[in-house]
């Protein structure tokens, strides 16, 4: 009776069942890193490419920030100096200019890390694709150019999705372009 009851049970013989062990928290590498907020007036294309996002293997989601862009303080303005020559060049006034626009070429901002080591390995790229998918399939269509073929050589992607731009960044390349002291939380 013994044998039968121990061949039909799936804990071993030696397994102490009555004792509770304690439970180890994960590794840091295996831990899911909670993403920053997403800021309640974000539009709606944005929202549903964030929920996206946060399901995308190949993206740590602490890295993924959705933000306003903040402007640019302007700067001096040139020396105007007039222009020179038979075809009038050289001169500083070229008329206006997108940078005289205050504000941002875009009204928000989405960018994206890929984890460490799959930069190299076509997660960009992949990443790229999956951000293409879900806006194409917004209603009404967003303004979205048509695909590149070329690979992301220096570890950064963007997709211009006519109000907001999408950046797909490597660790490299962020700590490069876009550094800590002018984005929020990285």
């Amino acid at each position: 009776m013994f044998l039968k009851r121990r061949l039909l049970s799936t804990v071993p013989w030696f397994v102490d069942t009555a004792a509770a062990r304690p439970v180890r928290p994960p590794p840091p590498h295996l831990r899911l890193n909670d993403p920053p907020p997403l800021p309640p007036d974000a539009p709606q294309p944005v929202k549903d490419l964030h929920a996206q996002l946060l399901q995308s293997p190949l993206l740590d989601p602490s890295t993924l920030l959705v933000s306003q862009p903040r402007a640019l303080p302007a700067g001096p303005p040139l020396p105007h100096r007039e222009p020179q020559g038979k075809r009038h060049r050289r001169g500083t006034y070229f008329g206006e200019s997108a940078y005289d626009v205050p504000g941002s070429l875009w009204s928000w901002i989405v960018m994206a890390q890929v984890k460490e080591g799959t930069e190299n390995k076509g997660a960009i790229e992949s990443v790229v694709r999956v951000v293409r998918k879900t806006l194409l399939g917004v209603q009404p269509p967003l303004p979205i150019p048509p695909n590149s073929k070329q690979r992301a050589t220096n570890g950064w992607a963007m997709v211009d999705a006519g109000s907001f731009a999408v950046h797909v960044l490597s660790k490299q390349a962020r700590e490069r372009y876009f550094p800590p002291d002018r984005y929020d939380r990285w």
